[in-house]
């Protein structure tokens, strides 16, 4: 496919370099409407399975449906990594610059998937710019990522100039949650550090924040609403430089409880921009009916 957005910089006396570039997701990541249908934009999807039900988390996925089939399925739901070769074939287009964003390389093997695809295109068709970023998120940071790499883009930088810049950006990047049901994390091994039973018995209700790409648990309240209180009462104390960046909450069919977050926050301080988008499928997946995820 032909990227037809060009990046143009200049380098010495007048000489102009035209360059063009690709930012890819997988599919934890949430893309807005807006740039769905963008050509510099592309998902690799992660499969899903509930029982006997499985489907690609691709443009096709309903939330309502997926929702009902894990409420009556007695099993935990399940995800599977993209190939090798799906990253592979996502590489192989006429962008010059590939960024690839990817869900915690400490909760999914998307990661590792998409560096194996690295070296096998570079062994059938040669070198080329590829970098591969470790959220050490999901969601809603995953989005962060790759909005922060098509903003430097198309300001001009250079590749090393935004990958050295995507790091850093990802290092002070925030990610908190809270969710109503923890059942399918715990179930999938990935709250080894938090209370998950206690909080499934006592309808207490973990604060949680991804930490270098593993989940930990910042504290605790019964009931969703003290829960997502603590939430923006973190959020707002820990901001850093908040007016320079963009509020991304992720929901899974609670968009009341996302405007409430947003509105609470955005009364302590001021952002840059605000996204507020629904869960795509393993994200839906992972957080459940009723979570909401916030990054910044």
């Amino acid at each position: 496919m032909v990227i037809n957005i060009l990046v143009y910089y200049t380098l010495g006396k007048g000489t102009v370099i035209e360059m063009s570039y690709k930012i890819i997701l997988d599919s934890c990541g949430e893309l807005p409407p807006l740039y769905k249908k963008d050509e510099r934009f592309e998902i690799v999807s992660l499969g899903i399975e509930v029982g006997d039900y499985r489907i690609m988390d691709d443009e096709n996925f309903n939330q309502k449906e997926f929702l009902e089939k894990v409420a009556a399925c007695p099993t935990c739901p399940k995800s599977s990594c993209p190939s090798p070769e799906s990253y592979m074939e996502a590489y192989h287009c006429d962008a010059e610059h590939v960024y690839v964003v990817t869900l915690s390389s400490k909760l999914s093997g998307s990661y590792n998937s998409a560096v194996l695809g690295k070296n096998l295109y570079m062994e059938k068709y040669g070198k080329k710019d590829i970098h591969i970023c470790d959220s050490h998120s999901a969601s809603g940071g995953e989005t962060q990522i790759a909005l922060k790499a098509m903003e430097l883009e198309e300001a001009g930088h250079s590749f090393d100039e935004i990958v050295e810049e995507l790091e850093k950006f990802r290092d002070g990047m925030k990610t908190l949650f809270v969710l109503d049901n923890l059942e399918t994390l715990r179930k999938n091994g990935r709250l080894s550090g938090v209370k998950a039973l206690v909080a499934t018995t006592l309808n207490v209700k973990p604060l949680l924040e991804g930490q270098e790409g593993e989940i930990v648990q910042r504290g605790q309240a019964i009931g969703i609403k003290k829960g997502l209180a603590k939430l923006v009462e973190a959020m707002v104390k820990e901001a850093v430089d908040a007016e320079g960046k963009r509020l991304v909450i992720t929901h899974c069919n609670c968009p009341d409880r996302a405007e409430m977050v947003k509105d609470a926050i955005l009364k302590e301080i001021k952002v840059k921009d605000v996204l507020i988008m629904d869960t795509a499928g393993i994200s839906s997946m992972y957080a459940n009916d009723g979570g909401v995820i916030v990054t910044l």
